[in-house]
């Protein structure tokens, strides 16, 4: 497979990912607030600006806007096309990267995927949000998981599939994290005695914004406590969003690709991996509290990061997310083939 082909399919799986994990920070953030109406003490800052961080944009985001509220946070991350991870950004992304191998994916994923970039770009994109915020993020997030289902189901399951498989649970694990790391600074810093009343309606909205509270009380029966909660999204060996399942769904993946055996790496990415898998797979909640909540998230982002980073380096500059110099190295490659 051709590098700039599996960049753009690993790109495209990423974006796609992305944009609906910055709807479910958003949409329960604005049930976290709904919560903190009668909490009048935190300011509106405390509540937007850990978004912001976590997600590494305040820099570009204070360039833009004079003040952080739910106004310019949710517009910024939602609509802004200065804002290369906002939810449209993302969308129009991943359909740039769709398009560049239209050849690869399948006619069902590219109108799936055509339809929701076309649905964020209108007119009825801002009155669905204007009316109703909750019911645009869950538009967002039901299309997002329509075209995986789509891709599931109708994309040969070989190396490209491998490559978006790659793409999307890297990029899982990182918003997952980033979701309780939100968390942590949103409740914490105000006080909040952990356990009480306030804490644990705030754990149920993370749960709920991972679709998580329904599996979460099949196992945890009785009061939503936040080291069950950690232990859950961070170590369950099952939950389609828990840090460890996407860790050991990324290195499938990455074995799939070179071939390896499971027990073995191949190169620098499936070592970094492995590493990573496997600490998950022997960690305990105990140890994550011991080193700390953030700094345990802290570190597991810095690791994925090292992962990505190296996958780039073995495939040949193939993920680098630049899409404006693989659209002109395309249209090179026809104008040399015609």
């Amino acid at each position: 497979m051709l590098s700039r082909v599996a960049g753009s399919l690993y790109w495209l799986s990423r974006y796609i990912e992305r944009a609906e994990n910055n709807a479910r920070i958003l949409d329960v953030n604005l049930q976290l607030m709904l919560d903190f109406e009668d909490h009048p003490d935190r300011g509106v800052d405390a509540h937007w600006s850990p978004i912001i961080n976590s997600l590494e944009t305040s820099d570009t985001f204070r360039k833009l806007y004079n003040e952080i509220n739910e106004e310019t946070v949710t517009d910024f991350l939602t609509f802004s096309k200065e804002n290369s991870s906002s939810i449209y950004s993302c969308i129009a992304t991943a359909r740039e990267n769709a398009r560049m191998v239209r050849e690869q994916i399948s006619s069902e994923m590219w109108e799936q995927l055509n339809k929701l970039y076309l649905m964020l770009k209108s007119n009825a994109a801002r009155e669905l949000f204007d009316s109703s915020p909750y019911e645009f993020y869950k538009t967002v997030v039901d299309a997002s998981q329509l075209f995986q289902g789509v891709t599931d189901a109708t994309m040969t399951h070989g190396e490209g599939w491998d490559f978006m498989q790659f793409g999307k649970f890297l990029e899982r694990a990182d918003s997952s994290s980033r979701i309780l790391d939100v968390k942590y600074h949103i409740l914490l810093p105000s006080g909040e005695q952990v356990g009480g009343n306030v804490d644990s309606v705030q754990w149920m909205a993370v749960l709920k914004s991972v679709s998580a509270m329904e599996a979460y009380c099949k196992i945890h029966v009785g009061q939503v406590v936040p080291w069950k909660v950690a232990d859950f999204l961070i170590l369950h060996d099952e939950f389609p969003r828990s840090l460890r399942f996407c860790v050991e769904a990324l290195d499938n993946a990455l074995h799939r690709i070179s071939g390896s055996p499971a027990s073995h790496y191949h190169n620098e990415a499936e070592r970094l991996s492995g590493r990573l898998r496997s600490d998950m797979e022997f960690g305990t909640v105990d140890e994550v509290f011991r080193e700390g909540l953030h700094q345990f998230l802290d570190r597991t982002q810095s690791r994925l990061n090292d992962i990505a980073m190296a996958c780039d380096k073995v495939y040949c500059d193939s993920l680098i997310p630049d899409v404006d110099e693989r659209i002109k190295a395309l249209e090179a490659e026809r104008q040399t083939a015609g």
